[in-house]
């Protein structure tokens, strides 16, 4: 890794790239600060592989630019290359040889000796927890194995820029939870992540920032909490010990809260807006003093999924109204 690097790791302004009639990117603009990760998130179609595909040298904008570190994707590959590591949707290793074996083709291809590549491959097998799968054909590995083996090959010459391209879709959840310790470790390590993800609560526990990407644009970008805040405030939950209260109590919090809650149809739960959280203690207090007990209190704040619906009419996995995206490989 180079001793010094920028402080922008990915640069683009108005990445276009057109497959027939679709415009799978239609104008992505995107800021990356070095030794963060970056959440792209967006359903199926969206135009989140085409774009790290273009970053990545892979595929060839048809419009806008890009540098990585700097360095121009379009006018200096090459040098674009030796800073990344990728690591796509679909493992990329090979099934009929062990795990060391592949690791050392895998080296031997970014231009390390063979006992560079062996010594690298063990250090990183190891630290995925594949060092007893090492000589085992990584036919005969669970998924889970095969997603870290293929992320770990792809850190095999230590880039520093990561690009993830839904690096946990189809895991269980034990496996998943394995995958985010090593992200956030990479991230530790002083790599930085550009993870795109279908999973809003993947974006939400390891993303400094999230860009929303639909239709082939960004629509929405910020940290999860200010994504979450530009759809609504946090709302105050209350559950009363006596049911018959509910009419008083949604009077109170009106007098001190100046909103209006809601009751659920059997009055058993109260939902009110929370827009100045140093009120709730002076609410809680007005009620002990209109002999209204509570029963439950707790606080809920908006959702990534809503925001995702807010914004975009629809859920991430609405892939059927998602067009399917292109694949091709620029020469």
């Amino acid at each position: 890794m180079p001793s010094t690097l920028p402080d922008r790791a990915i640069e683009a302004d108005g990445l276009v790239k057109v497959f027939g009639t679709n415009r799978a990117v239609d104008g992505v603009d995107l800021r990356v600060d070095t030794g963060t990760v970056y959440g792209v998130l967006g359903p199926n179609g969206a135009g989140k592989t085409t774009t790290i595909s273009m970053l990545a040298t892979l595929l060839r904008p048809d419009g806008g630019n890009a540098r990585i570190f700097g360095h121009d994707v379009v006018g200096e590959p090459h040098t674009v290359r030796q800073l990344i590591g990728v690591t796509g949707q679909y493992a990329s290793v090979d099934e009929k040889v062990s795990g060391i074996e592949n690791m050392i083709v895998f080296g031997r291809l970014l231009g390390l000796s063979h006992r560079a590549a062996k010594l690298k491959g063990r250090e990183l097998l190891e630290a995925f927890g594949l060092a007893e799968a090492a000589k085992r054909p990584v036919g005969k590995y669970s998924g889970g194995m095969r997603r870290r083996l293929d992320l770990a090959s792809s850190l095999i010459a230590h880039p520093p820029l990561i690009f993830l391209d839904e690096p946990t879709t189809g895991l269980d959840p034990r496996t998943r939870g394995q995958m985010w310790d090593v992200i956030r470790g990479l991230v530790a390590g002083g790599s930085t992540v550009l993870l795109t993800t279908q999973y809003l609560d993947e974006a939400d526990q390891l993303a400094d920032r999230i860009a929303v990407i639909d239709r082939g644009r960004v629509v929405a970008e910020g940290t999860a909490d200010e994504l979450k805040s530009s759809v609504g405030t946090a709302a105050l939950q209350l559950r009363l010990a006596d049911t018959a209260q509910t009419a008083v109590a949604l009077t109170v919090i009106e007098q001190v809260l100046g909103v209006s809650a809601t009751a659920t149809p059997e009055a058993a739960r109260i939902t009110a807006p929370m827009g100045d959280p140093d009120r709730v203690t002076d609410l809680l207090l007005a009620l002990r003093e209109r002999g209204i007990p509570l029963a439950e209190v707790s606080v809920t704040k908006p959702t990534l999924d809503e925001v995702f619906l807010t914004i975009t009419g629809h859920a991430t996995d609405d892939a059927a109204s998602a067009e399917h995206e292109t694949e091709e490989v620029a020469a």
